[in-house]
């Protein structure tokens, strides 16, 4: 089943379209990566998922059901990437204030603050205010208080910020544990290699359209250029190579990169090099990464490859609702 559906949402504001008829779903429990070039839409998509924006027009299902900002919420964590700590409170007291807003009562509250403060070993911040910790401190605080009233859909918008290698880490490992135990979790980076390694699922934007989406093992299979990499224990020289069954498009020390011609199989390539007697010691398939998907659609649309650019999205104040 998916807890989000997503139906020609459009938004537009004074001078631009931010999110043109745009249609996906999220399937419960998966991790889905949202993704696009600065300006893209994406962050609009999620304040109207929250309920911060409303739709000029389109439908956005929640469970199955029409998305009540009102009574949803509370089912919602969202960490916007503009962070929404207040600097001059202490750490524990924010933690349950914001955890008594998700509608937890005051005991639940403290009760999950210290679970969720043991396992990140933090209880010496407790009494700690905001403006006195790192921005890698304060990041890990954010997360706490995003998911300690345990969302059903948890929205997380460049969550490594700021984190050190280990702190990025137990972050990461939180939302595989989060995911396996039923959370529906959103991801939005410019991090290509984040969103490979964490997402089942992704949906790329630019320019307010959707230009993709579906799950990362699938676009990857889709956009694959049949390249494949040949590895030797001795370098054959180009004559035993040449055949019409695959061109070589890189040469590196001990191995070949070569592409498949029309109409031959994996089985031809392997037959060449064992019909010369040319000892090949690994045999694998290049696919494409993710961000070369990425740039290949961004570009194919706007004729150059996407740029770091500051987003021509309006400013909201930061919201941990």
């Amino acid at each position: 089943m998916n807890l989000i559906e997503i139906r020609h949402l459009r938004k537009d504001y004074a001078t631009h379209k931010a999110v043109d008829d745009i249609s996906f779903v999220i399937p419960k429990g998966s991790i889905f990566g949202l993704l696009g070039p600065n300006g893209a839409g994406k962050t609009t998509l999620l304040r109207m998922i929250t309920g911060i924006f409303y739709p000029d027009s389109g439908d956005i299902l929640f469970n199955g059901r029409p998305f009540d900002p009102h009574t949803d919420i509370h089912s919602i964590g969202y960490m916007p990437e503009e962070r929404g700590l207040y600097k001059k409170m202490k750490v524990g007291e924010q933690a349950l204030y914001l955890a008594q807003l998700k509608g937890m009562s005051e005991r639940d509250a403290k009760a999950r603050i210290k679970y969720w403060f043991d396992k990140f070993e933090i209880n010496s911040w407790y009494n700690k205010k905001v403006e006195e910790l790192s921005k890698g401190m304060q990041q890990k605080v954010q997360f706490i208080s995003t998911v300690m009233h345990n969302p059903d859909l948890l929205i997380l918008d460049e969550p490594f910020s700021g984190l050190d290698p280990i702190n990025a880490n137990l972050i990461k490992q939180e939302i595989f544990d989060l995911s396996k135990n039923g959370t529906t979790i959103i991801f939005s980076t410019h991090r290509m290699e984040q969103v490979e390694e964490i997402c089942d699922r992704i949906v790329l934007v630019n320019q307010g359209k959707k230009l993709l989406d579906g799950e990362v093992k699938q676009i990857k299979q889709d956009f694959k250029q049949h390249l494949y990499r040949v590895g030797f224990g001795v370098m054959p020289n180009f004559a035993q190579v040449a055949t019409y069954h695959f061109s070589i498009v890189n040469t590196e020390p001990l191995a070949y990169t070569v592409k498949l011609s029309e109409g031959s199989t994996t089985n031809d390539i392997l037959a060449h090099f064992i019909n010369h007697n040319i000892p090949i010691t690994s045999f694998h398939e290049i696919l494409p990464s993710i961000n070369e998907v990425f740039i290949q659609q961004v570009t194919s649309i706007t004729g150059h490859a996407p740029q770091s650019a500051t987003a021509n999205e309006p400013a909201v104040a930061s919201s941990n609702s």
